[in-house]
Protein backbone atom coordinates (compact mmCIF):
# COMPACT_ATOMS: atom_id res chain seq x y z
CA UNK A 1 0.00 0.00 0.00
CA UNK A 2 1.45 3.34 -1.01
CA UNK A 3 0.67 6.95 -0.30
CA UNK A 4 1.63 10.21 -1.99
CA UNK A 5 4.81 11.65 -0.51
CA UNK A 6 4.30 14.23 2.19
CA UNK A 7 6.84 16.66 3.60
CA UNK A 8 7.01 15.59 7.21
CA UNK A 9 9.88 17.91 8.10
CA UNK A 10 7.88 21.09 8.05
CA UNK A 11 6.11 22.23 11.23
CA UNK A 12 2.31 22.26 11.45
CA UNK A 13 0.83 25.25 9.65
CA UNK A 14 -0.89 28.09 11.43
CA UNK A 15 -4.19 26.59 10.34
CA UNK A 16 -3.38 23.09 11.66
CA UNK A 17 -6.58 21.40 12.89
CA UNK A 18 -4.94 20.68 16.26
CA UNK A 19 -4.92 24.42 17.03
CA UNK A 20 -8.71 24.28 17.32
CA UNK A 21 -8.22 22.27 20.51
CA UNK A 22 -6.48 25.20 22.18
CA UNK A 23 -9.84 26.91 22.63
CA UNK A 24 -10.76 24.17 25.14
CA UNK A 25 -7.57 24.37 27.20
CA UNK A 26 -8.41 24.17 30.88
CA UNK A 27 -11.95 22.89 30.31
CA UNK A 28 -12.27 19.87 32.66
CA UNK A 29 -15.19 18.47 30.66
CA UNK A 30 -13.33 18.47 27.34
CA UNK A 31 -11.87 15.05 26.43
CA UNK A 32 -8.71 15.92 24.52
CA UNK A 33 -7.86 12.31 23.65
CA UNK A 34 -11.24 11.84 21.94
CA UNK A 35 -10.78 15.11 20.04
CA UNK A 36 -7.36 13.99 18.84
CA UNK A 37 -8.76 10.69 17.65
CA UNK A 38 -11.43 12.48 15.64
CA UNK A 39 -8.79 14.74 14.08
CA UNK A 40 -6.89 11.66 12.93
CA UNK A 41 -10.03 10.11 11.43
CA UNK A 42 -10.95 13.27 9.52
CA UNK A 43 -7.39 13.68 8.23
CA UNK A 44 -7.96 10.88 5.74
CA UNK A 45 -9.53 11.73 2.40
CA UNK A 46 -9.73 10.83 -1.27
CA UNK A 47 -6.24 12.19 -1.94
CA UNK A 48 -4.78 10.76 1.28
CA UNK A 49 -6.29 7.31 1.77
CA UNK A 50 -3.23 5.77 3.43
CA UNK A 51 -0.69 7.64 5.55
CA UNK A 52 2.17 7.07 7.92
CA UNK A 53 2.23 8.38 11.47
CA UNK A 54 4.57 11.16 10.32
CA UNK A 55 2.22 12.19 7.51
CA UNK A 56 -0.76 12.19 9.85
CA UNK A 57 1.21 14.33 12.26
CA UNK A 58 1.83 16.95 9.58
CA UNK A 59 -1.76 16.85 8.38
CA UNK A 60 -3.34 17.21 11.83
CA UNK A 61 -0.71 19.27 13.64
CA UNK A 62 -0.57 16.68 16.43
CA UNK A 63 2.70 15.27 17.71
CA UNK A 64 3.81 11.93 16.31
CA UNK A 65 3.45 10.37 19.74
CA UNK A 66 -0.17 11.52 19.99
CA UNK A 67 -0.93 10.30 16.46
CA UNK A 68 0.70 6.94 17.21
CA UNK A 69 -1.54 6.43 20.23
CA UNK A 70 -4.63 7.49 18.29
CA UNK A 71 -3.96 5.24 15.31
CA UNK A 72 -3.08 2.34 17.63
CA UNK A 73 -6.43 2.76 19.38
CA UNK A 74 -8.35 3.09 16.12
CA UNK A 75 -6.70 -0.04 14.75
CA UNK A 76 -7.45 -1.92 17.95
CA UNK A 77 -11.13 -1.00 17.65
CA UNK A 78 -11.24 -1.95 13.98
CA UNK A 79 -11.58 1.57 12.56
CA UNK A 80 -8.12 1.57 10.94
CA UNK A 81 -5.68 -1.00 9.60
CA UNK A 82 -2.26 -1.33 8.03
CA UNK A 83 -1.07 -3.81 5.42
CA UNK A 84 2.63 -3.00 5.72
CA UNK A 85 2.85 -1.91 9.36
CA UNK A 86 3.70 1.63 8.30
CA UNK A 87 0.87 3.10 6.21
CA UNK A 88 -2.52 3.24 7.87
CA UNK A 89 -5.95 3.51 6.27
CA UNK A 90 -9.49 3.67 7.57
CA UNK A 91 -11.63 0.54 7.41
CA UNK A 92 -15.29 0.24 6.35
CA UNK A 93 -16.23 0.20 10.04
CA UNK A 94 -15.85 3.99 10.00
CA UNK A 95 -19.02 4.07 7.91
CA UNK A 96 -20.94 3.16 11.05
CA UNK A 97 -20.15 6.63 12.39
CA UNK A 98 -21.66 8.25 9.32
CA UNK A 99 -24.63 5.91 9.45
CA UNK A 100 -25.31 7.03 13.00
CA UNK A 101 -25.66 10.60 11.71
CA UNK A 102 -27.72 9.71 8.65
CA UNK A 103 -30.11 7.54 10.62
CA UNK A 104 -30.63 10.25 13.23
CA UNK A 105 -30.56 13.39 11.08
CA UNK A 106 -33.95 14.60 9.90
CA UNK A 107 -32.21 16.98 7.49
CA UNK A 108 -30.47 14.19 5.57
CA UNK A 109 -33.55 11.98 5.65
CA UNK A 110 -35.83 14.74 4.38
CA UNK A 111 -33.39 15.93 1.71
CA UNK A 112 -32.79 12.56 0.04
CA UNK A 113 -36.19 12.15 -1.66
CA UNK A 114 -36.09 15.82 -2.68
CA UNK A 115 -32.73 15.26 -4.38
CA UNK A 116 -33.97 12.08 -6.02
CA UNK A 117 -36.80 14.02 -7.63
CA UNK A 118 -34.39 16.73 -8.79
CA UNK A 119 -32.07 14.24 -10.48
CA UNK A 120 -34.92 12.34 -12.07
CA UNK A 121 -36.37 15.57 -13.42
CA UNK A 122 -33.20 17.14 -14.85
CA UNK A 123 -31.07 14.00 -15.42
CA UNK A 124 -28.11 15.47 -13.56
CA UNK A 125 -26.52 14.74 -10.18
CA UNK A 126 -27.76 16.76 -7.20
CA UNK A 127 -26.43 17.12 -3.67
CA UNK A 128 -27.02 18.63 -0.26
CA UNK A 129 -24.22 19.90 1.96
CA UNK A 130 -23.58 21.84 5.14
CA UNK A 131 -20.80 24.28 6.00
CA UNK A 132 -18.05 22.83 8.18
CA UNK A 133 -15.27 25.36 8.77
CA UNK A 134 -13.45 25.99 5.50
CA UNK A 135 -15.24 23.14 3.74
CA UNK A 136 -18.64 21.87 2.76
CA UNK A 137 -19.67 18.43 3.97
CA UNK A 138 -21.91 16.34 1.72
CA UNK A 139 -24.80 14.95 3.78
CA UNK A 140 -26.70 13.29 0.95
CA UNK A 141 -26.50 12.95 -2.81
CA UNK A 142 -28.46 11.66 -5.79
CA UNK A 143 -26.37 10.56 -8.75
CA UNK A 144 -27.51 10.73 -12.33
CA UNK A 145 -27.33 7.42 -14.23
CA UNK A 146 -27.17 9.37 -17.47
CA UNK A 147 -23.99 11.36 -16.89
CA UNK A 148 -20.84 10.51 -14.95
CA UNK A 149 -18.82 13.34 -13.44
CA UNK A 150 -15.06 13.14 -12.97
CA UNK A 151 -15.42 14.33 -9.36
CA UNK A 152 -16.22 11.21 -7.34
CA UNK A 153 -18.33 12.38 -4.41
CA UNK A 154 -20.44 10.67 -1.81
CA UNK A 155 -21.91 11.23 1.63
CA UNK A 156 -19.14 12.48 3.89
CA UNK A 157 -17.09 13.99 1.07
CA UNK A 158 -15.59 17.41 1.70
CA UNK A 159 -14.73 20.19 -0.73
CA UNK A 160 -13.45 23.76 -0.27
CA UNK A 161 -16.30 26.14 0.46
CA UNK A 162 -14.87 29.16 -1.35
CA UNK A 163 -14.88 27.66 -4.86
CA UNK A 164 -18.04 25.53 -4.76
CA UNK A 165 -21.59 26.65 -5.41
CA UNK A 166 -22.99 25.18 -2.19
CA UNK A 167 -20.14 26.67 -0.20
CA UNK A 168 -20.79 30.11 -1.62
CA UNK A 169 -24.51 30.20 -0.86
CA UNK A 170 -23.79 29.08 2.70
CA UNK A 171 -20.99 31.62 3.13
CA UNK A 172 -23.17 34.37 1.67
CA UNK A 173 -25.80 33.60 4.31
CA UNK A 174 -23.40 34.10 7.24
CA UNK A 175 -23.83 37.18 9.45
CA UNK A 176 -21.40 39.95 8.36
CA UNK A 177 -19.10 39.65 11.39
CA UNK A 178 -18.91 35.87 11.01
CA UNK A 179 -18.15 36.18 7.30
CA UNK A 180 -15.39 38.73 8.03
CA UNK A 181 -13.82 36.28 10.46
CA UNK A 182 -14.10 33.44 7.94
CA UNK A 183 -12.48 35.48 5.15
CA UNK A 184 -9.67 36.60 7.45
CA UNK A 185 -8.66 33.03 8.15
CA UNK A 186 -9.50 31.36 4.83
CA UNK A 187 -6.79 29.74 2.73
CA UNK A 188 -7.73 30.53 -0.86
CA UNK A 189 -5.91 28.56 -3.55
CA UNK A 190 -6.22 29.08 -7.30
CA UNK A 191 -7.33 25.58 -8.30
CA UNK A 192 -7.95 26.51 -11.94
CA UNK A 193 -7.44 29.58 -14.10
CA UNK A 194 -11.05 30.54 -13.29
CA UNK A 195 -10.84 30.35 -9.48
CA UNK A 196 -11.51 33.49 -7.46
CA UNK A 197 -8.68 33.22 -4.94
CA UNK A 198 -8.40 36.62 -3.24
CA UNK A 199 -10.47 37.61 -0.23
CA UNK A 200 -11.85 40.88 -1.60
CA UNK A 201 -12.76 39.28 -4.91
CA UNK A 202 -14.56 36.49 -3.07
CA UNK A 203 -16.33 39.02 -0.85
CA UNK A 204 -17.68 40.74 -3.97
CA UNK A 205 -18.83 37.43 -5.42
CA UNK A 206 -20.59 36.53 -2.17
CA UNK A 207 -22.39 39.88 -2.19
CA UNK A 208 -23.76 39.02 -5.64
CA UNK A 209 -24.78 35.57 -4.40
CA UNK A 210 -26.58 37.10 -1.42
CA UNK A 211 -28.45 39.52 -3.68
CA UNK A 212 -29.47 36.93 -6.29
CA UNK A 213 -30.17 34.05 -3.90
CA UNK A 214 -28.07 31.52 -5.80
CA UNK A 215 -24.48 30.72 -6.75
CA UNK A 216 -23.21 29.51 -10.10
CA UNK A 217 -19.61 28.31 -10.14
CA UNK A 218 -18.05 27.83 -13.54
CA UNK A 219 -14.94 25.61 -13.57
CA UNK A 220 -13.41 27.11 -10.42
CA UNK A 221 -13.10 23.81 -8.57
CA UNK A 222 -12.21 21.69 -11.59
CA UNK A 223 -11.93 22.43 -15.30
CA UNK A 224 -15.10 21.26 -17.01
CA UNK A 225 -17.22 21.20 -13.84
CA UNK A 226 -20.09 23.65 -13.58
CA UNK A 227 -22.60 23.79 -10.72
CA UNK A 228 -25.45 25.88 -9.39
CA UNK A 229 -26.79 26.00 -5.82
CA UNK A 230 -29.40 27.60 -3.58
CA UNK A 231 -29.60 27.80 0.23
CA UNK A 232 -32.22 26.14 2.41
CA UNK A 233 -33.29 28.11 5.49
CA UNK A 234 -34.86 26.90 8.73
CA UNK A 235 -37.70 28.64 10.54
CA UNK A 236 -35.24 30.97 12.28
CA UNK A 237 -33.94 32.16 8.91
CA UNK A 238 -30.57 30.40 9.19
CA UNK A 239 -29.15 28.60 6.16
CA UNK A 240 -28.90 24.99 7.36
CA UNK A 241 -27.94 23.36 4.08
CA UNK A 242 -27.56 23.99 0.36
CA UNK A 243 -28.84 22.11 -2.67
CA UNK A 244 -26.99 21.97 -5.95
CA UNK A 245 -26.99 20.48 -9.42
CA UNK A 246 -23.68 19.80 -11.13
CA UNK A 247 -22.94 19.17 -14.77
CA UNK A 248 -20.16 19.26 -17.33
CA UNK A 249 -19.57 22.58 -19.03
CA UNK A 250 -19.48 20.95 -22.47
CA UNK A 251 -23.11 19.90 -22.28
CA UNK A 252 -24.64 22.49 -19.94
CA UNK A 253 -24.44 26.19 -20.96
CA UNK A 254 -24.63 28.75 -18.17
CA UNK A 255 -27.89 30.13 -19.55
CA UNK A 256 -29.51 26.70 -19.36
CA UNK A 257 -28.43 26.29 -15.75
CA UNK A 258 -30.01 29.63 -14.90
CA UNK A 259 -33.18 29.19 -16.96
CA UNK A 260 -33.90 25.46 -16.56
CA UNK A 261 -32.08 24.19 -13.46
CA UNK A 262 -32.38 27.16 -11.10
CA UNK A 263 -36.21 27.10 -10.95
CA UNK A 264 -36.08 23.38 -10.14
CA UNK A 265 -33.60 24.01 -7.33
CA UNK A 266 -35.62 26.86 -5.89
CA UNK A 267 -38.77 24.76 -5.92
CA UNK A 268 -36.92 21.92 -4.18
CA UNK A 269 -35.44 24.27 -1.57
CA UNK A 270 -38.89 25.62 -0.75
CA UNK A 271 -40.22 22.09 -0.43
CA UNK A 272 -37.43 21.15 1.95
CA UNK A 273 -37.88 24.34 3.97
CA UNK A 274 -41.57 23.52 4.43
CA UNK A 275 -40.65 20.01 5.58
CA UNK A 276 -38.23 21.43 8.14
CA UNK A 277 -40.77 23.92 9.50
Amino acid sequence: MSSPPTDTSRPPSLSAPSLELDAFAGDPNFMTSLARGLLVITAFGQQQRAMTVAQLSVRTGLSRAAVRRCIYTLAGLGFASSEDGRHYALTPKVLSLGHAYLSSSPLAQLAQPVLNRISERVQESSSAATLEGDEILYITRSKSDTHIMSVDLGVGSRLPAYCTSMGRVLLAALPPAQLDEWLAGARLVKRTAHTVSDAEGLRAVLAEVRASGYALVDQELEVGLRSIAVPVFNREGRAVTALNISSHSSRMPIAEMQNRLLPVLREAALELQNLLA
